[in-house]
């Protein structure tokens, strides 16, 4: 079997690929910018950005490897929540995405030399209401400071979450199924 590398430095995605069974790969994250054209839907922008990942791994890798890719994003009414980049923005994220749904997408690139497949997963999330002592308690912990939309679904971060509609381990970061699936034109099928 050809080279597994997983062009991403989330300790979620590595801890995820494992669980899937795939426990031989190599990490290699390349430097991208993260910016994509104006006016693209939440599922064609983390496509966008997982083939522009895939692109720059693909200097990293040899021709023989198989490069995944992903890029999540949080999104709510249609505009992206990135990372919070003090605790006032986590205060403002978590307060906007309580008692709401918002939508979590993730694109998904799988890549051996010129073989290039994308696709995408959503999933919605529906947060409790919440006060901000809850908030700030919760901020306190420090989880939401490197996370999109200010929460880690696998953290103290369910506490917020009402329900979920669609693919939990999308929410963490790498849509297990999907990336299954997209493995198989490439000789990969984990069930087998």
């Amino acid at each position: 079997m050809a080279k597994i590398v997983l062009a991403s430095g989330s300790p979620r995605r590595q801890e995820l690929l494992v669980r899937m069974g795939i426990s031989d790969f190599d990490i290699r994250v390349p430097e991208v910018e993260e910016r994509y054209p104006e006016g693209l839907s939440p599922e064609e922008t983390v496509c966008y950005i997982s083939r522009e990942k895939s692109d720059a791994a693909r200097l990293l890798c040899g021709p023989d490897e198989i490069i995944i890719t992903a890029d999540t994003m949080v999104f709510l009414d249609e505009k992206r929540l990135g990372k919070p980049k003090n605790e006032e923005e986590a205060l403002a994220m978590l307060t906007a995405l309580a008692g709401r749904q918002h939508t979590v997408c993730t694109g998904v690139t799988v890549r051996q030399g010129e073989k290039v497949l994308t696709a995408a997963e959503h999933t919605d999330v529906y947060f409790h209401p919440a006060t901000e002592s809850q908030l700030r308690a919760y901020i306190r912990t420090g989880e939401p400071m490197d996370k999109a939309g200010a929460y880690g679904v696998q953290g103290k971060g369910a506490l917020l979450v009402e329900r979920i509609d669609g693919d939990f381990f999308n929410v963490m970061g790498l849509p297990v199924s999907l990336l299954s699936d997209l493995l198989k034109p490439f000789g990969i099928n984990l069930l087998e």
